[in-house]
């Protein structure tokens, strides 16, 4: 029996598919890269629709990015324009202005009006909050804590206003804080260690190796408490409300003290619970028990087992009825 000839024709169905294969990855290349370049100019497109939102002109010419530029395609990413100037202090979900143009029904008894209420999307601004006018690198901690640069924060008037009391002192170029406050006659160094005296505190409660390490500070002001606790390895989180002395957080991240701009209102705090150890309120005013102690209890809640809850009332409090009221319950 003689050896036959091998069939050629598996051979020829092989080299059939390969080339199958190779036009179609082919064609597939070429329609992804077309769809691509489409995606790209429409991203670019609905960047510059936003970027006219409010107020914003049309024709803002937007600097390249050189990320992504591909001059043999025609793609030029676009980057994200810059707000006017007027902008500079925008706080976007605390526009107040917009608050009042939407016509939100809110309850100013709750202090409802302080909190947070973004926009709906068409509304939102798609560009970057510019700095203001002669803005210069901020000083670094920890001679941060007793001075800014007072271009960074153009705002004097806390100054004159709160002259008395010690909160900030204008020097020139620059914004000094010696340690005061509304509560604090002799310095906040001074009121932390009376304050731990008169609770009682462990004698290293409040220093190195003590066992508070987080606070929570409400109703801040320019957050020196938190700022003199940071050197004894304390973290306090300020918070104050954009309130008539809307400035006042500005001062605190300027100074490097961590500090949130929010309110005890309707919503809760954006923390987990047991997040602090010490939760501090001084020259009070904050009825604690409204609305069925509502108040307290989010307090409650955020406070670790066993953690210190210190209030504190100058006398001057104590002949307002209203101020009476609130002590006594």
């Amino acid at each position: 029996m003689s050896r036959g000839r091998a069939d050629g024709s598996p051979k020829k169905r092989l080299v059939t598919s390969v080339l199958v294969l190779v036009a179609i990855c082919g064609l597939l290349y070429l329609y992804s890269k077309r769809n691509g370049s489409s995606a790209l100019e429409y991203g670019s497109k609905i960047r510059k629709f936003g970027s006219t939102y409010l107020g914003v002109d049309e024709d803002v010419e937007e600097s390249p990015s050189r990320l992504g530029e591909d001059e043999e395609d025609g793609i030029i990413l676009k980057s994200i324009p810059v707000c006017d100037d007027r902008h500079s202090e925008l706080i976007p979900c605390l526009d107040r202005n917009l608050i009042y143009e939407t016509r939100l029904k809110l309850d100013l008894s709750v202090m409802e009006h302080y909190e947070r209420h973004c926009p709906l999307p068409e509304r939102r601004y798609n560009c970057l909050i510019p700095p203001p006018p002669g803005y210069k690198i901020p000083i670094k901690w920890p001679k941060s804590r007793d001075e800014v640069w007072k271009a960074n924060i153009p705002h004097t008037h806390l100054a004159t206003e709160k002259s008395d009391q010690k909160w900030m002192v204008v020097k020139g170029e620059k914004i000094g804080f010696p340690g005061g406050g509304t509560h604090f006659h002799y310095g906040a160094d001074k009121y932390i260690a009376s304050m731990a005296n008169m609770l009682n505190f462990p004698k290293n409660i409040l220093n190195n190796g003590g066992k508070v390490r987080t606070v929570l500070d409400v109703g801040c002001g320019v957050a020196s408490f938190g700022g003199y606790l940071l050197s004894s390895d304390i973290i306090a989180m300020s918070l104050a409300p954009n309130d008539v002395h809307q400035n006042q957080i500005q001062f605190a991240l300027e100074r490097g003290i961590p500090a949130y701009l929010g309110v005890l209102g309707t919503k809760r705090l954006p923390y987990p619970s047991r997040s602090f150890e010490l939760a501090h309120c001084s020259r009070c005013r904050i009825d604690w028990l409204q609305r069925d102690g509502i108040l307290l209890l989010e307090l409650d809640r955020v406070l670790r087992p066993g953690g210190y809850f210190a209030y504190s009332s100058p006398e001057a409090y104590a002949q307002d009825e209203e101020d009476l009221r609130i002590w006594k319950r």
